[in-house]
């Protein structure tokens, strides 16, 4: 996906431009000699993997074309405190109407790209990937699997739509895994639909009833401890790809990668983060 020129990334920059701004930065309008030149530093106040510079400079660039931006790092960066960024020049009122949309969300971005970084490592060697998922903050879902991609994750589904997840609810309302992987089908021809059919199955009995109904692009196996996943792995043997999910942390992620798994799936990577400590600084004179 290109996630810069996506018409999410429109979307989520006028509207947070116009939550934050309003009527117009009374502040900056009120203290600032209309034609103020300024230049300003990003700066990185704490370790990790930078993300979210391209869509900074999307945001100078909406509030005012004429920004002149000075790029020193890009997007997936390894950084350190101290770092710079970028610098950029000119009227101190669009900078400073543009200063803390870009903040927070490339303090957001950062953080998750740097626990997908950190994931990633953890799993080196396993042969298996790391997936975000559906948990994330509504309406800004499109930067934060952004921010996985930058650290080296692996986007699952953005939404409902593109892709057919048959989960636990949907199996016991269905009547059953067989019932719902055959309607799952019908309904994809009926509609001339290409899309992937994931199940998730909660024990080896539901993954024999996947393998002998058949139809399933991936496999879920959903709180399963390694021992178990082992022997699902085993029982699968290759005949679709895996996925690993529930409850998955920084402290199990590789010894659930060492059972064979392809994929796992962790939510945290989205809701357990730690934003990254990034500032804009002002100096006259720009």
């Amino acid at each position: 996906m290109n996630f810069l020129n996506h018409p999410e990334t429109e979307r989520i920059i006028r509207d947070a431009l116009w939550e934050d701004i309003g009527e117009g930065d009374h502040t900056s309008l009120s203290t600032i000699p209309a034609g103020t030149q300024a230049r300003a530093q990003c700066l990185v106040k704490s370790p990790g993997i930078l993300a979210g510079v391209a869509f900074a400079y999307r945001v100078l660039a909406a509030v005012n074309p004429n920004l002149m931006i000075e790029s020193l790092l890009k997007d997936g960066s390894e950084v350190k405190e101290g770092d710079i960024a970028f610098y950029v020049s000119g009227e101190a009122r669009d900078i400073l109407q543009a200063e803390r949309l870009l903040l927070n969300v490339m303090q957001r971005m950062s953080g998750i790209a740097t626990m997908a970084h950190r994931v990633t490592q953890l799993l080196e060697g396993t042969g298996c990937r790391v997936l975000d998922t559906r948990k994330t903050t509504p309406l800004v879902r499109h930067l934060e699997k952004w921010a996985v991609f930058i650290g080296g994750g692996v986007n699952h589904r953005f939404g409902l739509y593109d892709m057919i997840l048959i989960k636990d609810n949907h199996i016991d309302v269905a009547g059953g895994i067989g019932p719902a992987l055959t309607a799952a089908r019908k309904y994809l021809a009926a509609r001339k639909l290409d899309l992937q059919i994931e199940i998730e199955t909660r024990s080896i009995q539901e993954v024999q009833a996947v393998l002998d109904n058949g139809g399933a692009d991936r496999i879920l196996l959903d709180n399963m401890s390694p021992d178990v996943l082992r022997q699902a792995v085993a029982l699968i043997n290759g005949r679709c790809p895996t996925e690993a999910s529930g409850g998955i942390n920084l402290q199990t992620v590789r010894e659930v990668g060492l059972t064979g798994v392809d994929f796992v799936s962790m939510g945290a990577l989205t809701h357990s983060y730690e934003s990254m400590d990034i500032s804009l600084k002002v100096m006259l004179g720009g």
